[in-house]
């Protein structure tokens, strides 16, 4: 009878194993699976946070220059531009400041090797509105 008691034993033993595997493996897939989709929601946040900033950064630029309301048709010529600059007397990285890009756009621009963006070319409207007096307030000479 003991044989019969230590084959039950080992019987019950592997079954009892057997199952604890099966359920671990569910489990570590599972986790796994959670673990991957909080990554992702990770990556998501970050790019999210990136645009965030960007559109704070623009939004920013964008409130330097009031921008017209019929900036849907807007030219730029290089130029035009170049003149703009020159009447307002200002140095490109002044205009550069008053329309919320860097100097070296604004001589890019002068240069024909860079276009503005349509952003942009509604700030470049609103400055060609300005004078020399409201320009030097709004860079505070």
């Amino acid at each position: 009878m003991s044989t019969f008691a230590n084959q039950i034993k080992t019987e019950i033993s592997r079954i009892s194993k057997k199952e604890a595997r099966s359920e671990s493996a569910a489990l570590k897939k599972s986790s796994s699976q959670y673990r991957s989709d909080i990554a992702a929601l990770k990556r998501r946040v970050a790019a999210l946070e990136s645009l965030v900033g960007k559109l704070q950064k623009t939004s920013q630029k964008e409130s330097k220059v009031a921008i017209p309301p019929e900036s849907d048709n807007l030219r730029f010529r290089v130029d035009g531009f170049a003149s703009l600059r020159k009447k307002l007397g200002v140095t490109a990285n002044e205009m550069g400041t008053l329309l919320g890009v860097s100097g070296q756009s604004v001589y890019k621009w002068e240069q024909g090797k860079a276009k503005p963006r349509a952003s942009q070319l509604a700030a470049i409207a609103a400055a060609r509105k300005l004078g020399k007096r409201a320009v030097a307030e709004r860079l505070g000479k």
